[in-house]
């Protein structure tokens, strides 16, 4: 329902009408719907609500590979979200080099087949380190060995298994990596024409720096493309946030085992009387025998005790409790 205006205003609109400062062939051209051309070779299958979902998917994705990563390549990672848009898959593989690391993963329970491709710089890198060098990438890019093709299998096996907690909100994923291909030709998981999305991921490790792209096919995310919007994703967030994670955390930390220590006194002695010890040398300590003992939770001092026996074993008797304040 269009604005009704006051009777000042009409008699405003009036006047600038009579006095030639609105014309109406320019207001009628304003209010003419623009035309956009559609390319029907590149239908719009991935609209901007799902780029920006798999974005904030995929930012997710990047701080777990940031963490994790490090653990295998002892070398600080960091992944950040460089850009997401839609091409055709043709388009996509005549983009890549030669040679080029390719994990064809199978998406399961979805149909169809994601690709990542991590840059050949990166994958270099990644060898060096992992085989006790700096992590330097090779000044001319050459084919990958099949020990080297054995050792990247693992790491993309390992960034993938990381894919499942970003997708959980959407779907539970079991994916498997099918092969790992450096040739682009033996890539073709879907037609050519076919639409896909990409998200291409910065990856920085140590000084060097590349991208990885995930390649994501919309037939493969065609039956869960409803869910690949924001408001279904923050809703989703929003009822996961309902959880009462207060008591489940406080249940796993009481399950924990912490060393606790009572300490019966300090001495000290010289490194020749050290060596001569023999049995039965009697070392005098600080405390008197019917002091209190400093009894510590972890390195922290927590309670002071009084020392005795239960039945065949030493133990103690906690008299006091140690504050954080005190």
């Amino acid at each position: 329902m269009g604005e009704v205006l006051s009777q000042s205003e009409i008699d405003n609109l009036l006047q600038a009408l009579s006095t030639g400062e609105l014309d109406v062939e320019v207001m009628k051209e304003d209010n003419e719907r623009q035309v956009k051309n559609y390319d029907f070779k590149r239908p719009a299958k991935f609209s901007k609500d799902h780029l920006r979902t798999l974005e904030i998917i995929f930012e997710h994705y990047g701080r777990l590979l940031s963490t994790n990563l490090p653990v295998y390549l002892r070398k600080n990672v960091q992944v950040t979200v460089a850009s997401s848009e839609t091409v055709t898959f043709s388009e996509f593989t005549n983009a890549l080099s030669n040679p080029v690391i390719l994990g064809i993963i199978n998406f399961m329970p979805l149909s169809g087949n994601i690709i990542i491709e991590l840059a050949s710089n990166l994958g270099f890198a990644m060898l060096d380190r992992m085989l006790g060098g700096a992590g330097n990438p090779l000044e001319k890019n050459r084919d990958f060995s099949e020990i080297e093709l054995s050792i990247l299998d693992r790491i993309m096996i390992t960034c993938m298994q990381l894919l499942r907690e970003p997708w959980k909100n959407v779907v539970d994923l079991n994916p498997y990596m099918e092969r790992i291909e450096t040739n682009p030709q033996f890539a073709q998981v879907i037609a050519p024409n076919d639409m896909i999305a990409i998200v291409t991921l910065g990856v920085k490790i140590g000084d060097v720096e590349g991208f990885m792209n995930v390649c994501l096919p919309y037939f493969t995310l065609e039956s869960i493309m409803d869910k690949l919007n924001t408001k279904f994703w923050f809703s989703t967030m929003k009822k996961n946030s309902d959880v009462n994670y207060e008591g489940f955390l406080e249940t796993m930390i009481r399950k924990v085992d912490v060393p606790v220590k009572a300490v019966l006194g300090k001495s000290a002695i010289s490194v020749l009387d050290f060596v001569n010890l023999q049995v039965g040398d009697i070392i005098r300590l600080d405390s008197k025998v019917d002091s209190e003992l400093d009894v510590y939770v972890g390195n922290i001092k927590k309670f002071t005790a009084l020392p005795g026996s239960s039945k065949d074993l030493y133990g103690v008797r906690v008299t006091s409790v140690i504050r954080e304040e005190e």
